[in-house]
């Protein structure tokens, strides 16, 4: 190699932009590390406070638009939330936390297909779970009656769970295609695709106020159905999938076993932290006013939920 014709100048600007980076002040080194990690982290976990606040304030919104129906129509509500929650939000959720790991290797790894197909069993594996939970859902009111609970609540309760059917379907395309996009970083279509969820507040008046036909989980449904549609259209319109997508195929059918090992444990840890807080909401129906005790728990519960968000 050719020796350098110039000698090497300490005061030069292109040998200084040279030196050893560890010749700085250690102290700010630090600082300056630590400030660009913390955007790094804000630039993907703001937007998902941003995503996360508007879902978990669907069912608080919900509760205050059933207060308008009268303490029967918010006790039955509490009780139909606490117990889908218990039975079937918290196995879907935690089911879809299964594919986390999965997709996150193989986007490090750069087999982006894996993400498609892994993403394909999930949808398929939340779909079946919520063949059982329907059923339990359609039997919820003889299951309340056996566990002791008054029959107009239980009554009320079940009309509220039957409207919530089909955010089965709703939630079981809603969890994989959040995940698929937070562990690829795309986190602002999230957020404002969750900002729709503002939605829920005109829904929710148009069927309680105007309609009269009280919310009865429609709005939730609804609104659901609507987020889960936009993520849909983002992803076509953007082309984001186009690396990871290679289009429907029977191989998702293979490779489950992986897929159920992981989502198992998951479901498991994620129904114990759920199930903690709305058991408390069936225990309320042994105390002496069940339905002011339904209705405030109900209410409390929803308002804690804000903070995990």
């Amino acid at each position: 190699m050719l020796a350098s014709l110039v000698p090497k100048s300490s005061t030069s600007p292109r040998w200084r932009d040279q030196e050893d980076p560890s010749a700085e002040d250690p102290g700010k080194t630090s600082l300056a590390l630590l400030l660009k990690e913390g955007r790094s982290v804000s630039a993907i976990a703001v937007p998902m406070v941003l995503t996360g606040l508007p879902i978990y304030a669907r069912s608080a919104i919900s509760m205050l638009f059933l207060g308008h129906l009268g303490d029967l129509a918010l006790a039955g509500g509490s009780l139909a939330i606490g117990f889908a929650n218990i039975t079937g939000y918290s196995v879907l959720s935690g089911l879809a936390m299964g594919m986390e790991p999965i997709c996150g290797q193989a986007f490090g790894a750069g087999r982006y297909k894996v993400l498609g197909l892994t993403m394909q069993r999930t949808i398929l594996l939340l779909l079946l779970t919520s063949i059982p939970i329907s059923v339990l859902w359609l039997n919820m009111k003889p299951i309340l009656l056996y566990f002791g609970q008054q029959d107009d609540i239980s009554s009320q309760a079940q009309l509220y769970i039957l409207c919530s059917l089909p955010d089965l379907a709703a939630q079981s395309l809603l969890h994989p295609l959040r995940i698929y996009l937070r562990l690829r970083s795309i986190t602002m279509p999230l957020t404002f695709c969750a900002a729709q969820a503002i939605l829920h507040v005109l829904i929710n008046y148009l069927l309680v106020n105007v309609l009269g036909l009280g919310s009865k989980a429609l709005a939730a449904v609804l609104t659901n159905i609507n987020l889960v549609a936009s993520l849909i259209l983002y992803i076509l319109i953007s082309g984001v999938h186009e690396k990871t997508w290679g289009g429907f195929s029977s191989e998702c059918l293979k490779g489950f076993k992986c897929l159920v090992d992981l989502a198992v444990p998951s479901c498991i840890s994620v129904c114990l932290e759920w199930r903690w807080y709305e058991i408390m909401i069936l225990l309320c129906g042994y105390l002496l006013n069940p339905r002011a005790t339904f209705a405030s728990m109900g209410v409390l519960i929803q308002t804690t939920a804000l903070i995990p968000a």
